[in-house]
């Protein structure tokens, strides 16, 4: 088995610009974003929603505590974040009081993110476009190589 090593490059995802005291929807949706994004990717996160059977349930919780916590960052009362994230009201509480896991690692996240501490770094695998480069330059000097002896070929019919 041909075994290629792949290099990684870390991607830093940065935060500073978004707003931890939304207005607009625009900006309560870039919180909200953040807030999901910042939440999932943390270390002991990932290691939390690792399991196939709970990562559906974990995903879901987070991404409506994040959209809680934007929305009662932009002022929304309890009763119109419950109505826009489909929720009931007391689940919406426990999320922003967070007495629920996901409610308790968003509001985590928000205070990194309020404090300019939220950093997440994704591993990007470049070796397989390294190597896509390296096969596009072989095949580009095969080419040229076939070009030549065509022109030699025609050049030899020539003559004849």
């Amino acid at each position: 088995m041909d075994e290629r090593k792949i290099n990684t490059i870390d991607i830093e995802v940065d935060f500073s610009h978004i707003p931890v005291k939304p207005i607009e929807s625009k900006e309560i949706r870039e919180l909200e974003l953040a807030l999901i994004l910042g939440t999932i990717f943390r270390g002991d996160v990932v290691k939390e929603i690792i399991e196939p059977k709970e990562f559906t349930t974990w995903v879901d919780s987070l991404a409506v505590a994040a959209g809680a916590l934007a929305r009662q960052k932009a002022g929304y009362p309890v009763s119109r974040i419950a109505e826009e994230l489909g929720r009931s009201e007391a689940t919406i509480r426990n999320h922003l009081q967070g007495k629920t896991k996901a409610g308790e690692l968003v509001k985590e996240t928000y205070d990194m993110l309020k404090k300019g501490k939220l950093k997440i770094t994704l591993p990007a695998q470049i070796g397989l476009t390294e190597e896509m480069e390296k096969l596009k330059k072989r095949i580009s000097e095969l080419e040229d190589k076939l070009r030549q002896i065509k022109d030699q070929l025609l050049k030899i019919a020539e003559s004849i």
